[in-house]
């Protein structure tokens, strides 16, 4: 006997509990056609992940509620079909000063018009981007229903990385585990996901269907990439990543069942009592993996196309200055939204050099985009003459560099103001982290594209991307120079990032010990880079926080960005 499962890799979008639950209707209908009798659908599918303080509102739960009852109604006449869907129960008790939660994060499992089946989370995150117990109390029972003889364990996410709930589950009667989750994505974790899986499947001797998010939410990117594991932990299927899909896996029950990869058939096993045990073999299409470089692409172009799409901009707009950050960030556009969708903008101060004007004009050829040069000289000039008395006797600075980079910002933000294309900033993590970016200035706009890629990062993937095409918007878009030149803001002659901050070699290493691993300046020493640099690098996160909290959302593709993340204090004297 076989059991048909869909997951519904979907694309849900956070509020929209009427489309979503026209989503996970047709989808779950056109599954039934096909022959699958169980669709999982991802964590909280029918309000989107995560709704963070609409949690909080009373009209919200509501509306969940009453979206559930639709799903339900229009598929009452699909026999047999069981559906899982993720979604918010419950309220809270609030006063002024004190809440105390009564709210769940549920899968309910759907079938003929009733709920047949609910299950509460029972593990909370609240680490890194998650805050799920300001929002939910934990569930503390199992949940095991029966599809066409097969009895599934339903698990949530976070529960699956814990070895309680699965367990229970098992003890409880399952033959299979299906985890229905919401996991962002950063690099590295598909790999991690699956690992932490098959340790669970080993475990219990079950195996496990994992459903996952595909789309972007704000700063975070779910790349979907949902898979299969047979009880002996190898991969019996994979969705592809960062793309919607209907995810279909067979599950063969019997005494004896032929294994995916063309193994011979592993015999049921004997229990206590001598009876043989009955086994269930998963099989399914396995997507490829992709490569480091690859999988960031993807994460960021989604992100880009969510975030606009989602939030209805009609396109998007970035000041293209010759230099490789702008480059990579108008890629990325063109790859988001098409090359209709984006406008570029150059703008050069007394200080830009030839070859900016020549690669910028190249590089907005190659990628077909709108292409204007406004000059900044005006402005800087008018800006300098209201402010010559009051500079009198002082030398040029960084005074004059934020002049340039404000005026910047401010046409950038008139353009958009006028046209409502949001503008892109093209600052990345290594100028995050050190403040080598101006308020108001090249950090004014909607969305930071490569804030949480650092600099070392960005001309691997600009390399990546010339050598590569993936959605066909052309070849080799950023001109050689663009990648090989010394990078530089161009706001004072002869000027390169290099004149004021270590290699980015080092730089990028040092951010990532002291930031993203809470390594104390010291370890960083011990393990061999030196003091003047950890100290210089280490202060400078620490005094630009004021600015980070002014920095617009940015795609977070690390384990640790600069966002939901990083919570630091801007009034701090602690210095390890």
């Amino acid at each position: 006997m076989t059991l048909k499962i869909c997951v519904a890799q979907l694309n849900f979008v956070v509020g929209d509990m009427a489309g979503n639950a026209q989503k996970i209707i047709d989808c779950a209908t056109s599954a039934y056609h096909d022959g699958a009798r169980l669709v999982l659908t991802p964590e909280l599918s029918l309000c989107g992940y995560a709704a963070e303080d609409l949690f909080l509102r009373p009209s919200f739960i509501q509306a969940c509620d009453d979206a559930l009852k639709t799903v339900s109604t229009a598929l009452s006449g699909l026999k047999g079909l069981h559906v899982v869907v993720g979604h918010p129960s419950g309220g809270d008790e609030r006063t002024r000063s004190v809440s105390v939660q009564r709210r769940f994060n549920m899968a309910s499992v759907l079938c003929e018009g009733q709920v047949v089946a609910a299950y509460a989370k029972r593990e909370l995150p609240n680490y890194q981007v998650f805050d799920e117990r300001r929002y939910f109390v934990a569930g503390d029972k199992p949940c095991v229903f029966d599809v066409a003889g097969t009895k599934v364990g339903l698990l949530i996410c976070e529960d699956a990385w814990f070895d309680a709930p699965a367990a229970d589950a098992k003890a409880a009667g399952a033959e299979l585990l299906a985890v229905i989750n919401a996991s962002p994505f950063h690099v590295g974790k598909g790999d991690e996901r699956e690992q932490a899986m098959r340790g669970r499947v080993q475990a219990t001797g079950l195996p496990l269907i994992y459903a996952h998010l595909v789309g972007g939410q704000d700063e975070v990117v779910f790349e979907g990439r949902s898979f299969a594991l047979n009880a002996d932990g190898t991969l019996a299927a994979r969705a592809p990543s960062f793309e919607t899909a209907v995810f279909t896996v067979d599950v063969v029950q019997g005494v004896e069942a032929p294994q995916p990869s063309g193994m011979a058939p592993v015999p049921a096993t004997a229990t206590a009592s001598g009876a043989l045990s009955v086994k269930h073999y998963l099989s399914g299409n396995i997507a490829e993996d992709g490569s480091l470089e690859a999988d960031l692409w993807h994460a960021l172009v989604l992100g880009v196309r969510d975030y606009i799409g989602k939030n209805g901009f009609p396109g998007a707009l970035l000041g293209l200055s010759g230099g490789i950050d702008s480059a990579l960030v108008l890629a990325i556009a063109v790859d988001a939204l098409g090359a209709d969708k984006v406008r570029t903008v150059m703008m050069p101060s007394p200080y830009t050099a030839e070859i900016s004007w020549v690669d910028a004009r190249d590089m907005a050829k190659r990628m077909g985009v709108r292409y204007d040069e406004v000059s900044i000289v005006p402005e800087f000039e008018a800006f300098l003459g209201s402010l010559k008395a009051d500079f009198e006797g002082t030398q040029l600075d960084t005074t004059e560099e934020n002049i340039q980079a404000r005026i910047r910002g401010t046409l950038l933000m008139a353009l958009s103001n006028k046209f409502g294309s949001i503008v892109l900033t093209t600052g990345n993590k290594s100028e995050m982290a050190t403040g080598y970016c101006t308020l108001y200035g090249d950090m004014a706009g909607g969305f930071a594209v490569i804030k949480d890629v650092a600099k070392t990062l960005v001309f691997k993937l600009a390399r990546w991307r010339n050598a590569h095409d993936p959605y066909g918007t052309g070849a080799e878009p950023i001109p050689e120079r663009i990648i090989t030149r010394p990078p530089s803001a161009e706001l004072r002659p002869d000027q390169t990032d290099q004149d004021s901050l270590p290699p980015y070699e080092v730089l990028d290493e040092i951010v990532s010990r002291f930031m993203e691993n809470d390594q104390s300046s010291e370890d960083i020493i011990a393990a061999g880079f030196a003091r003047a640099d950890v100290e210089k690098v280490t202060r400078l996160i620490r005094l630009n926080e004021y600015k980070r909290r002014q920095s617009p959302v940015g795609i977070r593709v690390t384990h640790r960005s600069f966002g939901k993340d990083w919570r630091y204090p801007i009034t701090n004297k602690f210095r390890a």
